[in-house]
């Protein structure tokens, strides 16, 4: 036992969880119309895909290229 302590330590580690899905992207994605993201480059699929996700509270991913054309 080289190396080892000779206690236990239940301490817990913090936690830090960071959300990709803010509100303002949530908002950005329900107003957003089939035309407008056809112009940004956002497949119809894709836009159904944020939509249903977005009016869910849990959270969702969004993948960078999408995320990119969003912002």
């Amino acid at each position: 036992m080289i190396g080892k302590k000779p206690s236990i330590d239940f301490s817990e580690p913090s936690l830090v969880l960071k959300r990709e899905d803010d509100f303002k992207l949530r908002q950005k994605i329900l107003s957003l119309s089939q035309s407008e993201a056809k112009k940004i480059g956002i497949n119809k699929s894709s836009l159904h895909y944020l939509r249903k996700h977005a009016r869910s509270d849990k959270p969702f991913k969004v993948y960078g290229k999408v995320k990119e054309k969003l912002n």
